[in-house]
């Protein structure tokens, strides 16, 4: 029988409002695991399981696009792209009407539509200087009348007021907000703009639910937390349709493809396993347990042989996504140490022969089995200021390090066959580690390269929090540890600036050049002279070296054949982008 023009209007009508019903489909579960979490409230979040989840809850203004291969803002619940004027010192953003927060309490048990007063709202609260991060000393500085504000607030008895006036971050209407810096600094302010956004209303009531009290605007809100157990999400029904991202990469086309035509999110339910070891996960992941599983390091070999996904693995389907991480791993030297700081021309020679000694293709290959390359610069691959051009890392060269150390007053040696310093005075080096079983072979691959050049070495493994002192305090000669994890280069191109306190800037380096060539790549917009930039940052870094890149891990990620969609979760999760074929699933398990 033929429908009538009511029903078909109801119909029509259901299609319109009510698209997440017919796309997010509940038999499709999304079956992942994870470290436990500590909070999901959006603006304490300090670890990143925590960070992953709550990617799925929260929206910020933009996401990074999925797709890019360098990290470059998409707009999420802002309608476009910022509107930048007066030389890269305003930025005007307008929000997508009828974003809708998920239903809560405080609304009277209904959704709410997003505002441009919740943005202003959570990208105060990230300066906060109260809560568990300590606020945002660069965004603090860079935005108008914000110094003021944060200030105030630190002040004994003080307290952030998020009523007073910042005429750097303010709405203009209800759906447009505008920023306004003291100057340029594109590779801070687009960071800043991914913010999660949260509703004062929902977060003020909270109290002491407020770390499981999870009310976004993304596709998924939380059904369930069992602390140390397991998480469940499931799919938003406020949340609007979307289609997966478009790339001009033909590396990607059949990713699209794949996914072309599908109204998204097409998951109805994420279930989260709380897993702490990695090899407990690998087993889930085995048993088809686990849609795909993240790897680091030898554990990541287990599935391979040769480089590739062994054949047993292979024939099941399952796939090896892996990719380069945005953290560079180095060893800081102390700038302000009697023995190993200072820009005179016999420091500089021995910082340079440890250098040149380093052996970083071997620490890659073999203590970290092959799961890491050498760096060859300060910013990682696929992250703004990578120099793709720049050659691979030259092999260490003992030979020249010896020469090197032998010219600059370091020749005469003690009985044992170790280096003096130039006085004649025994020289000892001591090297401070993270206590965990790696760093064991960290040190046994440094003593190895050290011995290589006379240079003696003593060692010192403690708590990483204990680390953390040391830096503040300057208690340290030569310490190993990684830092970044952002879509800017600007996070490890920092640790180098004199204007920047002892963390980020480990080594305490000081040059006025270092700092103008940072200045110069926050200004840029453009990805040419932003890489220029860093270019030249990495020369100086190597020319004094203050610390020494050795390298950039990487990341596995292993995927079982039925999962779609799946790109590498390099800065956030994606899950709204993915899919499960049920009937793939079910023919691979058996069922």
């Amino acid at each position: 029988m033929p429908r009538s023009p009511s029903k078909i209007a109801v119909l029509l009508c259901a299609l319109a409002c009510g698209g997440l019903a017919l796309a997010a489909d509940p038999n499709k579960v999304l079956r992942i695991a994870t470290p436990d979490i500590e909070t999901l409230d959006p603006q304490q979040i300090t670890d990143s399981p925590s960070s992953d989840i709550a990617d799925a809850i929260f929206e910020g203004l933009y996401e990074w696009d999925y797709l890019a291969a360098t990290a470059k803002l998409a707009p999420l619940v802002a309608a476009a792209l910022p509107e930048i004027t007066e030389d890269g010192k305003v930025w005007t953003i307008r929000i997508r009407p009828g974003i809708q927060f998920t239903s809560d309490p405080a609304f009277a048990d209904k959704s709410r539509e997003l505002t441009a007063d919740d943005v202003v709202y959570s990208l105060k609260r990230w300066l906060d200087p109260s809560l568990r991060r300590g606020g945002s000393q660069v965004m603090t500085d860079l935005l108008v009348g914000a110094r003021e504000i944060i200030d105030a607030a630190k002040a004994t008895g003080g307290k952030f007021d998020y009523e007073r006036e910042m005429p750097g971050l303010r709405a203009l209407d209800g759906h447009t907000l505008q920023l306004r810096l003291n100057a340029p600094n594109y590779a801070n302010v687009e960071p800043f703009l991914t913010v999660r956004i949260g509703s004062r209303a929902v977060i003020e009531a909270a109290g002491r639910d407020l770390r499981t009290r999870a009310i976004g605007t993304g596709a998924y809100r939380l059904k369930e937390w069992k602390v140390g157990s397991r998480i469940v999400l499931e799919a938003n029904p406020e949340y609007r349709q979307v289609r997966f991202p478009e790339s001009d990469d033909p590396a990607r086309a059949p990713l699209i493809r794949q996914m072309q035509g599908k109204v998204l999110p097409q998951i109805g339910r994420i279930e989260i396993s709380v897993i702490e070891e990695d090899v407990t996960r690998l087993l889930e992941f085995e048993a088809g347990k686990l849609d795909y599983v993240v790897l680091r390091g030898e554990i990541a070999n287990r599935l391979l042989a040769g480089g590739q996904v062994k054949p047993e693995y292979a024939k099941r389907g399952i796939t090896r996504q892996v990719f380069i991480e945005p953290f560079l791993f180095t060893l800081y030297l102390n700038m302000e140490d009697p023995v190993v700081g200072g820009m005179g021309t016999q420091r500089v020679a021995l910082r340079r022969a440890m250098a040149l000694a380093f052996d970083a293709h071997s620490l890659a290959r073999v203590v970290y089995a092959g799961q890491a390359v050498a760096a060859n610069q300060l910013v990682p691959p696929g992250v703004t200021g990578h120099d793709p051009t720049l050659r691979p890392r030259p092999p260490a060269d003992p030979v020249a390090a010896n020469a090197l150390l032998d010219r600059t007053g370091y020749d005469k040696r003690d009985p044992d066959g170790y280096r003096r310093a130039p006085d004649g005075k025994p020289l000892t080096l001591a090297v401070s580690l993270r206590s965990s079983a790696i760093s064991r072979e960290i040190q046994t691959q440094w003593q190895h390269d050290m011995d290589a050049i006379g240079l003696r070495m003593t060692y010192r493994l403690v708590p990483f929090q204990d680390l953390i002192k040391d830096f503040r305090a300057g208690k340290y000669q030569i310490y190993f540890g990684g830092y970044g994890g952002t879509p800017s280069g600007f996070a490890e191109l920092s640790q180098l600036d004199s204007r920047q306190p002892s963390n980020p800037n480990i080594s305490r380096f000081k040059l006025p050049e270092y700092d103008r060539l940072l200045d110069e790549f926050v200004k840029s917009p453009g990805s040419a002279a932003q890489i220029a930039a860093a270019r030249r940052m990495t020369e100086i870094a190597l020319t004094y070296a203050p610390e020494i890149p050795a390298i950039f891990r990487l990341e596995s990620d292993y995927l079982q054949p039925w999962l779609q969609g799946f790109s590498s979760q390099k800065f956030q999760t994606y899950w709204k982008y993915l899919d499960i074929d049920l009937a793939r699933r079910a023919q691979k398990l058996g069922r």
